[in-house]
């Protein structure tokens, strides 16, 4: 097996530069220099012959002519050029419009990507809560909410088995179709109702919480003798005055200014004072008098009523009544006891 010619030996630097030739400046062939044969050796029998590579030379490379046959990417240039040189059409016109059309769609629809998500998003969140007060009302409105118990609390004088008659026209109503101007209409008819309010307890019940009047005393009519409230509301007649109320004697009877005064008075006593009291009068609203056994109370206007609970108070603990005619507190930093 022959080896490869060995590379020629390289001189030193100063001798190389001089030995070289001046660069040329036009490229030209340098012919190859001749190959030197080596006596081949033989391979030792320890160890395999290998092939060294080939090594460059440092040769240039030959130079090759140009060739000036046209090739296909010149002609597809060619056409391109052509094209672009014809006078534009109509069609031409259309395509390039439709095509920029096609690319500013695509562009609004690249920057409006967040916008649309988020409108969904909101469309989606009315929906949801459209459909939940739909299902809410529906089933407000449905029978599964319909009355069909109803409660009657904070009666003590009336029935609530009375209130709750007046009311059964309302058994089956829908809790939100309860009717106000019904349920008025059936208390009207009770004179002890001060005032009312309805609360609806789901599924079924309907709750009527009454505020009863609160009696003041008894007047004396032709009828009998009336039980009254502080605004001269008849409670009730009976032909003898019921026991623990006192009797009222005001000018203008039931309902009038002085009436009104004389109830302000009785509902401003502490809870004592109102017990002990027998009867009660007043020819205007700034001279009420009561009755505490036996003995008058000058009690004057419906000011001051706090201030004047508490002298009377103080005063029939120093002399009671059964040993007075009257306390007059009209004045309460002057009170007079006679």
């Amino acid at each position: 097996m022959r080896r490869p010619s060995p590379l020629p030996s390289t001189p030193p630097a100063g001798q190389r530069r001089e030995a070289l030739p001046e660069r040329p400046r036009r490229r030209e062939a340098i012919p190859e220099p001749p190959a030197v044969e080596a006596p081949a050796a033989e391979p030792t029998p320890s160890e395999p012959a290998v092939a060294e590579p080939p090594v460059a030379t440092g040769r240039l490379a030959p130079v090759v002519p140009f060739d000036a046959s046209p090739t296909p990417a010149d002609d597809a240039q060619a056409e391109a050029d052509a094209e672009t040189e014809r006078p534009l059409g109509v069609r031409d016109v259309w395509a390039a419009a439709r095509a920029r059309r096609r690319a500013l769609r695509r562009e609004v629809r690249r920057f409006t990507v967040r916008q649309r998500r988020r409108r969904y998003a909101w469309l989606g969140a009315l929906a949801a809560v459209v459909l939940v007060g739909l299902g809410a009302v529906a089933t407000a409105y449905s029978p599964l909410f319909a009355v069909s118990k109803i409660t009657v609390l904070g009666t003590d004088r009336l029935a609530p088995a009375a209130v709750e008659q007046a009311l059964s026209g309302e058994i089956g109503t829908p809790l939100a179709l309860v009717d106000s101007s019904a349920v008025k209409a059936a208390l009207v008819a009770f004179p002890l109702v001060e005032s009312y309010s309805i609360e609806a307890r789901p599924p079924q019940e309907l709750v009527v919480r009454i505020v009863e009047r609160t009696p003041v005393g008894v007047v004396k009519t032709k009828a009998g003798a009336s039980l009254v409230d502080a605004a001269g509301v008849v409670l009730g007649t009976t032909k003898d005055a019921p026991e623990g109320y006192p009797v009222i004697d005001a000018a203008g009877g039931a309902g009038s200014r002085t009436f009104r005064a004389v109830g302000a008075v009785y509902r401003s006593l502490p809870a004592d004072l109102k017990a002990a009291v027998t009867a009660m009068s007043a020819t205007t609203p700034d001279d009420v008098t009561l009755t505490i056994d036996g003995a008058d109370v000058v009690w004057g206007s419906v000011e001051d009523a706090v201030e004047k609970a508490r002298v009377l108070k103080a005063a029939m603990a120093a002399r009671p009544p059964s040993k007075v005619e009257e306390y007059d507190i009209s004045s309460p930093d002057a009170v007079v006891i006679r």
